[in-house]
Order: structure tokens, then C-alpha cells, then sequence
């Protein structure tokens, strides 16, 4: 005897049956895509590789590039561009003496045999040593300006095989992630006539769709400032094809416009690298977490705020010392992150070897504040704002990049409590593309600018700490000091970092970094940020990696679930 499903039954069955057709086409239409809709908040200040330290712009050049050697999402350092990774022990590393006597050492990289640039031109030796040429000019504008100041010479040893010779030995003699690879045929001409212009007049500016300016996986097609860049498969690259035939890159600066976007399918998805802030995030996961994949990934990224050494209040360290007392990171990262972005108090992060507690620590302590403002002069309160003596009030200004949710936040969050210890503070933000491409790349800013620094594992921070790289009219603003910072001890030390090849004495030169760091306090140390990666189902391969190696360099892996 046949039994038959009872009414309830049928209805569990029709309900069954629709969301299996429904998923059934879901993964269909995922099958079929072609388009990848990426939101981010910020558009690069420009396209050029190696002018301008920016995260937007790494994003997207990671879909058009690759950097010669790159730290891996394991934090292995290993070859993009090249085809061996040098060592001392493989010989294509060796030990030599400088033209002025001292110890130096010679490098060896191989370019790919089958890199070519978009319109067919190999990647050659000719393209690095016009990179290196161009980034050694004084009035060239590159970022990272120590690189080239250390490789004295390139010698050119074949059509692919290239050598640096260095000034020093440097422990990390082998990463060159930094160093991106300029085309000679169509940029070494634009550098020659002007090099002091050349910043505006490259083809990465007034050409920025010319296919022979790329050599990843995809090129860029289509621009639109401020808005969206398009890029489509380059029929040159090497290696896997690309999945996607088309990714729009949309910039979607406010951050909550960001998530409505999503949620309306208007992007698919918002890269972790610089898109939806961590707070937003935790609250998006508890609504809608089930539709979306959402990756937390910690990482070497350093949220803090800079300050202007040259406002003569600031060169006060008591000034700078009750600033951070006065402000409570603690409750910050408890309350806004659910402590999932923990305080920081230097710039190195506890996910990084070299990582030490022995430094000092500022704790939330309101009355160590108010007492190294009166030992400062700024004793005088009128309406609950500190005056000095000569009746200068005790104001500054703070500055981000406009539009994020989360900075914007800790600003009030900031102002309030700075206002408790008497401390008045403005806040004048800006969008990202004037924010980092003049106001800081400047110095513009008078007191305050928060932003955050992304970094390699180990990565000495010469270009932001070293004297001489404060950004100057004689270096064509090239330097990353925007704080100003000059300190002689620190200078030898970072020096000395960078030589000394034992682990272990590194380790213990790290460890005095750190306690100068913190003691001086060239910046406030706010918080180590982890980005939220928020994707589509369907979406595979996306893998962050937690330091500057962006996701894009690792595009060829992306895939549609089937």
C-alpha cells in the first residue's frame, strides 16, 4: 500500500524543492559570471608604481603587475617577476668590496623569460636599470628613496639577468618587493626631457590605459577618477588565465554607502585590503553573515596618527607624552572593535618576531596627563581648555581621509577625551586621493594626520623614521617622514638594523628601536588593525595574506564555486 506525505509534508517538500532551485540558479548565475564588482573606499593619488605610497593604488596594480619578489600568505619570501630567488648559499648572492673599500654585496635576479609587457615588449634589464636611474634622480618624486640610494650600480648582464650592487650588507639583501619595474620604451624618454616633471608626465598619468604599461594578468582598460577603474585580461601574461573577463574596481568612499552597495548587489564583493572598517563589519556579520563569507584577517597594518614635529608645541615630548595618557585605547578596541584591533604602543606588531613588552607603556591615566601639561606651561584653564601663561590656548587639528566610519569615530571619540584633559582639537578631513596625495605627501597638515602603515614582515622603517627622509621641496617631496622626526640614536640604529645578519643581535637592536620609539613618541600609537574581507559565496581563491602583499597579486587563483 502506497503511503502518501501528509499535508505538512508537501509543504516541507514544495519548500525543500524551491530553495534547491534556487540555489540551483543562484550557482548557475555564478557559473556564468564573467564580471567581478570589487568596492573600496579610496582612488590612488596616481597609477605610478613607484611614485606615492598609497593602498588604493597597490589594489589595482596588483591586478596589472607583478613585484619582482613578494613575502607569500605563509610570510615566505619568494620570487614574482624573477625566476630564482637569490641567496648566499645559491651563489647568486656574493659578498664583494665597494669601490670606496668597505663590505658590499652583489645580488643576481633573472627576469621571467616569458614576462612581456602588455603590447609584447619583454620585461628586460633595460626596464630596471631605467627605474633605478629615474628613482636615484633628487627631483624624480619616488617613494622608498633609500633603495636607491644603497644600490650604487646595475649591471645589465644579459636582455633578463640584471645585478645590484649594494653599499652594504643588508640582512634582507634578497627583497626587493618594494623596487616595481618601470617600461623604458615608453617612460625613459617622458623622464629624460623633464625628470623634475616627469611625476605628472608619465604615461601612468596622461596614458593610463596603454596596455604596454602592464604585465599581470589583467591591464587597465577603463578610468573614471574618482570613481571606477576597469580592468580586462592581458593576452600577455604568463601564467593561469584569469577566471574573471572583466573586474571593476568602484570607489565608494563612504563607508556605509559601501555596505548598502553590497547589499543591493550593485558590487560583489568588498576587499579586506581597504574597504568595509572592522566595526561596520562585526555589525554587517550579525545581520547578514550567513549570505557572505567574511574573513577576519589580522595583520602588520598600524593605525596611529602622526604628528607634525615642526608645530613647536609638539616638539615638547611632555605634550606628546599626555596626549597618549589622555586617551583611553583600551576602551577604543573594546568598545568600537570588540578587542579584536588591540591597542598598539609602538609600530611593530606582536604577530612580528621581533616583538618586545620591555618599552615603556601609556596607559589611561587622565592625572599623569594633567600633570605633564602643568610641567609644559599649560596650566591656565578657562572654560575647560588649557592656556599658557603668555594665554596661548592648547588646540590643534586632526585630520583623515573623509568619508571612512570607523576614523571618523575614534576622532570624536578622541576629540572628547582630549577635551577632558583640557586639550582642544579640530577636525578637518579631507578625501583620500588629497588627503595622502598632498596634505601628508607634503606635510601640510599642522598637527594631527591618522592614517595607517602596512608593512612587510621584519620591514625596517627607514623612509618614515630616518632623518633623511623627511619629504622636502630639495627631494621633490619623495620622503615618508611625515612627522618631521630627527633623532640621532635612531637614525644609527635603523642603520645598524639593516647590516647586522645575525638574528639574534637584530633581535636585540629591535628591541632598543622600540623603547626609543615609544619613548619619544614621533607618533601616537593607536591601534593593529584586521581587515574584514566580505565575499560572495560563489567566490574562491582569495587568500589575505596580514602584511603589504595584497590579495590582487594572487588573482589568477580567484574561481566561481561550481
Amino acid at each position: 500500500m502506497a503511503v502518501w506525505p501528509a499535508p505538512t509534508d508537501v509543504k516541507i517538500l514544495k519548500y525543500i524543492l524551491f530553495a534547491l532551485a534556487i540555489a540551483a540558479q543562484s550557482l548557475g548565475d555564478a557559473a556564468a559570471k564573467d564580471t567581478l564588482t570589487i568596492g573600496t573606499t579610496q582612488f590612488p593619488s596616481t597609477f605610478h608604481p613607484d611614485i606615492d605610497s598609497m593602498l588604493a593604488k597597490s589594489y589595482i596594480l596588483g591586478l596589472t603587475r607583478r613585484p619582482l619578489t613578494m613575502h607569500d600568505a605563509n610570510w615566505k619570501l619568494g620570487c614574482m617577476l624573477c625566476e630564482t630567488l637569490p641567496t648566499l648559499e645559491n651563489g647568486l648572492a656574493k659578498l664583494e668590496t665597494t669601490p670606496d673599500g668597505k663590505k658590499g654585496i652583489a645580488v643576481t635576479y633573472t627576469i621571467r623569460g616569458d614576462a612581456n609587457w602588455g603590447d609584447g615588449t619583454p620585461v628586460t634589464a633595460r626596464d630596471v636599470v631605467f627605474t633605478w636611474r629615474a628613482g636615484r634622480h633628487p627631483q624624480s618624486g619616488f617613494s622608498g628613496l633609500e633603495f636607491y640610494r644603497r644600490v650604487y650600480r646595475v649591471d645589465a648582464r644579459d636582455a633578463r639577468t640584471f645585478t645590484l650592487h649594494y653599499d652594504k650588507v643588508f640582512f634582507d639583501y634578497n627583497s626587493i618587493s618594494g623596487f616595481d619595474v618601470l617600461p623604458a620604451h615608453l617612460d625613459e624618454k617622458v623622464f629624460d626631457e623633464n625628470p623634475a616633471e616627469y611625476k605628472n608626465r608619465t604615461l601612468y598619468v596622461t596614458d593610463t590605459t596603454n596596455k604596454g604599461l602592464y604585465f599581470g594578468p589583467y591591464r587597465i582598460t577603463e578610468v573614471s577618477p574618482g570613481a571606477y577603474v576597469v580592468v580586462k585580461p592581458n593576452s600577455t601574461w604568463w601564467g593561469k588565465k584569469p577566471r574573471f573577463k572583466r573586474i571593476v574596481v568602484r570607489v565608494i568612499g563612504n563607508t556605509a554607502a559601501l555596505e548598502s552597495n553590497l547589499l543591493s548587489g550593485s558590487i560583489d564583493m568588498i576587499s579586506g585590503d581597504l574597504g568595509i572598517t572592522i566595526d561596520q563589519a562585526l555589525a554587517f556579520d550579525k545581520r547578514h553573515g550567513k549570505k557572505f563569507n567574511i574573513i577576519y584577517k589580522p595583520g602588520l597594518i598600524y593605525e596611529h596618527i602622526d604628528l607634525n614635529l615642526d608645530n613647536p608645541v609638539l616638539k615638547d615630548r611632555r605634550v606628546r607624552r599626555a596626549l597618549i595618557h589622555a586617551i583611553d585605547r583600551e576602551a577604543i578596541s573594546q568598545q568600537l572593535f570588540e578587542g579584536r584591533q588591540p591597542a598598539a604602543h609602538t609600530n611593530i606588531n606582536p604577530l612580528d618576531w621581533i616583538y618586545t613588552t620591555d618599552i615603556p607603556i601609556y596607559a589611561f591615566d587622565p592625572k599623569k596627563a594633567a600633570r605633564l601639561l602643568d610641567a609644559a606651561g599649560w596650566s591656565v584653564k578657562r572654560r575647560g581648555i588649557r592656556y599658557n601663561t603668555a594665554g596661548k590656548k592648547l588646540s590643534f587639528e586632526i585630520m583623515t581621509t573623509a568619508g571612512n566610519r570607523t576614523r571618523e569615530l575614534v576622532e570624536q571619540v578622541l576629540q572628547s577625551q582630549w577635551r577632558q584633559a583640557g586639550i582642544d582639537v579640530r577636525i578637518r578631513n579631507q578625501p583620500a586621493r588629497v588627503f595622502f596625495g598632498d596634505t601628508v605627501t607634503h606635510r601640510k597638515f599642522t598637527s594631527f594626520a591618522m592614517f595607517a602603515w602596512i608593512s612587510a614582515p621584519e620591514s625596517v622603517p627607514r623612509s618614515t623614521l630616518h632623518s633623511d627622509h623627511i619629504p622636502s621641496p630639495a627631494n621633490n617631496w619623495g620622503g615618508q617622514n611625515y612627522t618631521g622626526f630627527k633623532n640621532a640614536e635612531m637614525d644609527r640604529l635603523i642603520e645598524r638594523i639593516e647590516v647586522e645578519l645575525n638574528r639574534e643581535k637584530r633581535r636585540r637592536l629591535w628591541h632598543r628601536f622600540q623603547r626609543i620609539y615609544a619613548g619619544e613618541l614621533p607618533v601616537i600609537p593607536l591601534y593593529f588593525r584586521a581587515n574584514a574581507y566580505i565575499l560572495p559565496k560563489w567566490l574562491t581563491g582569495v587568500v589575505p595574506t596580514g602584511h603589504l602583499g595584497t590579495t590582487t597579486l594572487w588573482v589568477e587563483d580567484w574561481g566561481v564555486r561550481q
